[in-house]
């Protein structure tokens, strides 16, 4: 996720879609508690309906 974050930072982009499935949701957790953590982050979310829901995280960039 480090470097995918660099990259859309240097792309310019205010938006991404981390996609890791639904599953136990042990791995959703863990990334929303690394973007939790991380300053290029301004603020995250579940995906929406057509967004893949709770198999996606949204993420606006700083």
């Amino acid at each position: 996720m480090d470097k995918y974050l660099d990259d859309a930072g240097l792309a310019g982009l205010a938006r991404i879609f981390l996609i890791h499935g639904k599953g136990t949701g042990a791995l959703r957790i863990a990334v929303q508690q690394y973007l939790k953590a991380d300053p290029r982050v301004k603020s995250f979310r579940p995906g929406e309906h057509g967004e893949g829901g709770l198999g996606v995280t949204v993420a606006d960039l700083a």
